[in-house]
């Protein structure tokens, strides 16, 4: 992906003559032009730190809002995005009369959000149930099938022990099958207990107290409070110990352990796996994959020596929880000091409309997204993309024929791979149809739980059926993209197609710059250090002559080791292995970009503007597609969860390596910019 999608959430354009024919009384979004010479600094040397020359005033114009944790244009697209969606959703709710079944489900969904009082009135009823279940267990053999009905009905970016559902097998990509995965963890990363560094062990610190009080708005006193976070925190340890690190799950055949039940039993016998895939209504399971078999060994000891009690414990704690921010304010204000406050530097609690709009998106996208891309997404605009794909794509295949590491044969697959790849833009050619979804005015949890046990269903009755190309991960608002490898496809929602990112008001230069290079990237993480893994249909198969991978290998350890040098806050580096295939993807998309970029305006006699260069307009229009402000707690947490290197480094980490870069600024060797030409990264 091109950029972060955080947990439950990631999404300037009223255009100046309206989209798809739309009229004075529907919502639009504000606009703002891809390349902004206002943003730029050009008190800074470009040869210096081209980062700040083109983003510095963007930076000193754009504090971060007390509400969120960093801000960037990706950022504030997404806020304005937010507002539009505010609108339509406003409009669906206001009225209970002649609206159709889409419309009346996003509007029940966000008026029973928006809904406080009635909110605050239930307290933790809305879990009542979920708690009394746990409090009647009898046994720890009756874990399973309780586990599976709390699965149901919470998700999203939170498991209940371990995570169960559907993904293509990665041997026949062109079918599904039954999948586990390791799980059951409150903080974000397995890292979070197993380092012994001082803010490491403050942020453990925290994290207990936060139990605690969860613990204490669920009644228990604050002795019994703190004795059950103590168990938590030490059961959790053991589950984040089993799991696999970050940088090892970028290796898909550490994750790839197929067997049929009877090995699964065998893998963890103290789990009544029968019991839990009747629960959930699975189909026969001909054979299913363990993404992490050592996880489910340490869930399988933890069952028979933790005591009934404890997973009680566990249990009551991640129900509450993961349920806390659709609960009454007090659950939502420790949901917000400690998730959002304490790891990630926020200064206030974003407005219940903003949370609203996410979670309806988040929830119900695609039916949301029905009313977004009839305002915003024109098929002009579609059809522009494609064209912009299309010449990236060609200059990728002339790339790989010029490349002078790699063995003609495989070249080939790799040739094979890239005609492959499907283009899905702007939104799905499908629908997914919510009609199974209950949703009211007044039960806002029970809507979020419906919705969720809906995409649990969705998930599980994809086993044993061949996979559905036309599917999307992400809403039509969202603004991000990404690659999928097992698919072999690119996807371009509505979200990331717009002003600033997208501009058609404004030369190509700027265009190439960003959005190309957006689609270059996607396209290099068909063939980064994860992608590059899987052939031509998506199937995880070794396509590369030895001695080609190993140049490939040796390649991309430049680009590791360039980035691994660069400090993200105070004395944390960047995990160079961890962001190996978003930095690759950043450098291979902007040289296809340029290609892309240089081909099309071959026969144009392409003058300044704002005196600058039209190449200096493509390096400008790529630096500021990412002008950002960040918190120093916000940068902490990234640093050991996100695969993206910070803003500065994805700008001028790539540049450093791409001397068409230094021609267009006329940059001398030895300046920070120029990189000399034996230590530049050359991988695609």
């Amino acid at each position: 992906m091109k950029t972060l999608l955080l947990p439950v959430i990631l999404l300037s354009l009223v255009l100046a003559a309206p989209a798809n024919g739309q009229t004075p009384n529907e919502p639009a979004l504000p606009y703002t032009p891809s390349l902004d010479v206002n943003s730029m600094d050009k008190s800074i040397d470009p040869c210096s730190n081209f980062y700040q020359y083109a983003c510095g005033g963007w930076r000193k114009k754009n504090p971060i809002p007390p509400d969120q944790t960093s801000w960037s244009v990706y950022g504030k697209l997404y806020q304005d995005n937010l507002n539009f969606l505010r609108r339509i959703l406003e409009q669906a709710s206001s009225s209970t009369n002649q609206r159709d079944a889409v419309t009346q489900q996003i509007g029940d969904f966000y008026a029973a959000c928006v809904d406080e009082a009635g909110i605050e009135k239930s307290g933790p009823d809305p879990i009542k149930l979920e708690l009394e279940a746990i409090a009647r267990l009898n046994s720890v053999r009756e874990l399973a099938p309780l586990v599976a009905r709390l699965q149901m009905a919470t998700g999203g970016y939170r498991s209940i022990l371990f995570r169960g559902g559907s993904d293509q097998d990665p041997d026949d990509s062109e079918h599904m099958i039954a999948s586990l995965d390791q799980g059951g963890l409150g903080l974000p990363d397995r890292d979070y207990y197993t380092k012994e560094d001082a803010k490491s062990k403050e942020t453990r610190e925290q994290y207990v107290k936060h139990v605690q009080k969860i613990f204490e708005l669920l009644g228990d006193n604050a002795e019994t409070a703190k004795k059950n976070g103590e168990t938590l925190m030490r059961m959790e340890t053991a589950l984040a110990k089993a799991s696999m690190a970050r940088v090892e799950r970028r290796n898909p055949y550490n994750l790839k352990h197929k067997m049929e039940i009877p090995g699964l039993e065998e893998l963890a016998p103290n789990f009544d796996w029968k019991a839990y895939y009747r629960v959930l209504q699975y189909p026969k399971i001909e054979i299913l994959n363990v993404g992490d078999p050592a996880f489910f060994k340490q869930v399988n000891a933890a069952l028979a020596s933790e005591p009934l009690a404890n997973w009680k414990t566990y249990l009551r704690f991640h129900v509450a929880d993961s349920s806390a921010q659709y609960l009454s304010a007090k659950f939502v204000q420790e949901n917000f000091d400690f998730y959002r406050k304490y790891l990630r530097g926020a200064k206030e609690q974003q407005p219940r409309w903003k949370r609203c709009v996410q979670y309806t998106d988040y929830m119900l996208g695609e039916a949301l997204g029905q009313a977004y891309v009839r305002t915003v997404f024109s098929p002009e605009l579609k059809q522009s993309t494609l064209d912009m794909v299309r010449r990236i794509e060609d200059a990728m295949a002339k790339r790989i024929e010029q490349l002078d590491w790699m063995s003609p044969e495989t070249k080939q697959q790799a040739l094979t791979k890239l005609k492959g790849i499907r283009n899905k833009i702007g939104y799905p050619d499908k629908w997914r149809d919510y009609s199974a979804v209950k949703i009211t005015r007044s039960e806002f949890l029970g809507n979020v739980q419906r919705a969720t046990e809906f995409e649990h269903r969705r998930e599980i009755a994809k086993i044993g059926k061949p996979v559905d190309h036309g599917e999307w991960m992400i809403s039509p608002a969202t603004v991000d993209a990404y690659y999928n490898p097992q698919m072999n496809d690119i996807n371009f929602p509505a979200g990331v197609l717009q002003p600033p990112l997208y501009d058609s008001k404004v030369d190509d230069a700027p265009n190439y710059g960003d959005t190309g290079g957006t689609i270059g990237h996607e396209l290099t993480h068909g063939f980064d250090d994860e992608g590059s893994q899987f052939d031509a249909k998506g199937n995880l198969k070794d396509w590369w002559k030895k001695e080609d991978r190993e140049k490939f290998d040796e390649r991309t350890k430049c680009v590791s080791d360039q980035y691994s040098q660069y400090v993200v806050v105070e004395d944390v580096h960047i995990n160079g292995k961890l962001t190996m295939g978003e930095d690759v993807a950043d450098l291979g998309g902007e040289i296809l970009a340029y290609m892309a970029w240089d081909s099309a305006t071959v026969s144009k006699n392409l003058q300044p503007v704002d005196g600058l260069t039209p190449e200096q307009r493509f390096f400008i229009g790529f630096a500021q597609w990412d002008c950002a402000n960040e918190r120093p707690e916000d940068l902490r947490v990234r640093a050991q969860t996100d695969p993206h290197s910070p803003p500065e480094y994805r700008i001028n980490g790539v540049l450093v390596n791409m001397p068409e870069f230094a021609r267009a600024f006329s940059c001398r060797a030895g300046q920070p910019m120029v990189k000399p030409p034996e230590n530049v990264c050359k991988v695609w």
